[in-house]
C-alpha cells in the first residue's frame, strides 16, 4: 500500500494560483493511479482530476477543465495538482487517493489509500 500526504493548501485570494502536492514515501507509488477529490462543507466528496501510472493519461471533472492540471513525477513519488484562477467555489478540503486501477478512476470505491487532506480557503 501507499501512504499519501497532501501539502500546499492555504488561504488564497480569488484569481490566484496554487499547487498541491501528494507524496508517498514508499516504493509502490508508481504502480498506482492517483486522483484528487475535494469535499466542501455540507457536500459530498467529488472527483476533481486523475492521472494514470505513467502520467500520460489524465482526466478532469468538467467543472475544473481548463483551470486544473494534474501531473506526476514518479522519481519523486509525487503527484501535483495545479490550480489557476481560484474561485470561491474551489474552497474545500482536497484529498489525493491511490487506486490499483493503473489507468486511474473517478469512483471513490476504487481507491485503497487516502491522504489526510489539505484545506483550500478562498475568501469571497
Amino acid at each position: 500500500q501507499v501512504q499519501l500526504v497532501e501539502t500546499g493548501g492555504g488561504l488564497v485570494p480569488a484569481g490566484d494560483s496554487l499547487r498541491l502536492s501528494c507524496a508517498d514515501s514508499g516504493r509502490l507509488f508508481s504502480s498506482y493511479g492517483i486522483s484528487w477529490f475535494r469535499q466542501a462543507p455540507g457536500k459530498e466528496r467529488e472527483f476533481v482530476a486523475g492521472v494514470d501510472v505513467s502520467g500520460t493519461m489524465t482526466d478532469y471533472a468538467d467543472s475544473v477543465k481548463g483551470r486544473f492540471t494534474i501531473s506526476r513525477n514518479n522519481a519523486k513519488n509525487t503527484v501535483y495538482l495545479e490550480i489557476a484562477g481560484l474561485e470561491p467555489e474551489d474552497a474545500a478540503v482536497y484529498y489525493c487517493a491511490a487506486t490499483r486501477t493503473t489507468k486511474g478512476s473517478r469512483n471513490l470505491t476504487d481507491f485503497d489509500s487516502w491522504g489526510q487532506g489539505t484545506q483550500i480557503t478562498v475568501p469571497v
